[in-house]
């Protein structure tokens, strides 16, 4: 039997990371930026918090998730596909950096997909 996603990915400490490397970077970015604009730092802590509980329930982990479902919490935000490519190749960076394997990164692309529809609305 093979391991969850969560344990292949690094567990906990793993996911935290790649989470806050990504919307790090995204934070920073040109197209992405935006999204961060005018937000203090407590709501986007607070959010970051929200998105490595959801990826780690998700991805095979024992954590609760207290958000929202995909659909509302990016409802009105504009989400185009652009702004859906440019936070993969940044998500697809990260995972490269982080050394994470083919096998996993084929999982958490799928993964990725199948919110696509939920977050994307532009």
């Amino acid at each position: 039997m093979t391991d969850p996603l969560y344990s292949r990915l690094g567990g906990y400490d793993g996911i935290a990371m790649f989470a806050t490397n990504v919307v790090g970077l995204a934070r920073k970015d040109d197209l992405l930026g935006r999204f961060w604009t005018n937000r203090g730092e407590d709501r986007n802590a607070r959010e970051l918090q929200l998105l490595i509980d959801f990826f780690v329930k998700e991805t095979g982990g024992q954590m609760y998730y207290r958000g929202r479902d995909m659909v509302l919490s990016h409802q009105g935000m504009g989400i185009t596909e652009d702004d859906w490519k440019r936070f993969i190749e940044i998500a697809v960076s990260v995972a490269g950096d982080m050394g994470v394997g083919p096998d996993e990164g084929g999982e958490v692309m799928a993964f990725f997909d199948g919110l696509k529809s939920d977050i994307v609305s532009g």
